[in-house]
């Protein structure tokens, strides 16, 4: 690993620890020639599925393409920084785990609606809107009546599974 610093070639590693739910290695590392410290993020390469836009066009999927959606959706709301991480990793889990190496951009904005909804409500109705195009406010009214109507993250975790497995 390179110094961050000075470019050295040789640096020694301090610490190491797990961080990301275990998905990630985290490792203090010191430079052998100027001696500053820096820290270090070791994550598995998985391939991801390339993604079928509307038009049927495939393009590989960008993790930062994904980020910033959500973030736009998010702006000036009180979502922690940690959270929003939090359900890129479960969606690009969720990406990887399919075992398909194509999926359609639809599925995936799904996967972000389901997160925000879980996120912030008013993020979930802003993304949705582009999403889907709403044309009118009629539009926004439906979806802010079908948010109404749906249990909160907070109703759901605490409500009984109906069959073994189900959470």
């Amino acid at each position: 690993m390179h110094c961050p610093f000075c470019g050295a070639q040789d640096t020694k590693v301090i610490d190491s620890r797990l961080a990301g739910e275990g998905a990630q290695v985290r490792r203090r590392r010191e430079c052998l020639s100027c001696g500053e410290r820096f820290t270090t993020y070791e994550t598995a390469e998985l391939a991801l599925p390339r993604v079928v836009k509307r038009d049927g066009s495939r393009v590989p999927f960008d993790e930062s393409k994904l980020r910033t959606g959500m973030m736009r959706a998010l702006e000036k709301r009180p979502v922690d920084t940690e959270a929003v991480e939090a359900a890129i990793s479960r969606i690009l889990k969720r990406a990887r785990g399919s075992g398909e190496r194509e999926i359609p951009s639809r599925v995936i904005g799904e996967w972000v609606m389901a997160e925000l909804r879980d996120l912030d409500q008013v993020a979930y109705v802003r993304f949705a809107s582009v999403y889907r195009s709403f044309q009118d406010v009629s539009a926004f009214a439906e979806e802010v009546e079908r948010l109404r109507n749906t249990p909160s993250p907070e109703e759901r975790r605490n409500q009984i599974p109906l069959l073994p497995g189900d959470e």
